[in-house]
């Protein structure tokens, strides 16, 4: 198992779209990630700040976020959250999640 873990910035004029459309994943975005080996996803929220995290339990990550992302339904979910979201400052706009590296993990 991999863990991943991701940041982006939350537009403030969106926050209530983005909390309501989160509020009720559709189930076809979440069997997708379910079936691209993804499990124990969560999203947080700290101010205007979005943290994701995520375990990963495939063999191929690259190949799994591939599917993902060709998934009609998620891609459709997408043009909803993504408005919602800013990259951050140094971040390619492309990729509005920012990966975030991993220093420490207490296993137990």
């Amino acid at each position: 198992m991999q863990r991943y873990a991701m940041v982006t910035r939350l537009l403030p004029e969106r926050r209530d779209e983005y909390l309501r459309l989160h509020a009720a994943v559709w189930p076809s975005v979440e069997r997708m990630l379910l079936d691209a080996n993804i499990h124990n996803f969560s999203i947080f929220l700290h101010d205007d700040l979005l943290f994701g995290y995520y375990e990963y339990t495939g063999q191929d990550h690259a190949a799994d976020q591939a599917r993902i992302a060709a998934d009609p339904q998620t891609r459709r979910w997408w043009t909803l959250t993504d408005p919602c979201q800013q990259a951050l400052d140094g971040t390619d706009s492309a990729r509005r999640w920012a990966p975030m590296a991993e220093i420490w993990h207490l296993a137990g």
